[in-house]
This record gives structure tokens, C-alpha cells and sequence, in this order.
């Protein structure tokens, strides 16, 4: 019972040094951008992202081609 009493006696304490370290964290740093581009790269954003990337030069690519076959020589 002690133990219980001690770790919900210590919630203010524990609280106040994650505010700390919230509002002192890395932003707009070198290391807050490896980070962001850590994390995109593991959930698959990177990915998505350069698979639309690919798809509109693919698009720009056939509209040219078309533009290419509908002109007259």
C-alpha cells in the first residue's frame, strides 16, 4: 500500500518534468526535421507521397504524348 501512496504522491512532480521536456523539445531544429522524416518514412507517407509525385508526371508524360499525336506534321 505504501508503494501505491508513493507513486500517486509523485503525479505533480511527474507532470510539472513532462511539461518541461513538452515545451523544451527540438522544434524547428536539424533533429526535429530527422525525426519527422524518421517517422513519414516508417508509416509509408514518404512512399504515398512519392507515389502521387510519380502519377502526375506520368499524367504530364500522356498529355504531352497526346498533344504530340494530335498535332499535325
Amino acid at each position: 500500500m505504501t508503494r501505491i501512496e508513493k507513486f500517486f504522491g509523485c503525479w505533480p512532480l511527474l507532470l510539472v518534468l513532462l511539461a518541461l521536456l513538452d515545451f523544451s523539445g527540438c522544434e524547428k531544429t536539424e533533429t526535429r526535421e530527422k525525426v519527422d522524416d524518421t517517422v513519414k518514412e516508417l508509416s509509408g507517407q514518404k512512399n504515398l507521397e512519392r507515389m502521387d509525385q510519380m502519377k502526375k508526371k506520368i499524367s504530364d508524360i500522356n498529355k504531352q504524348q497526346a498533344d504530340r499525336l494530335k498535332e499535325p506534321e
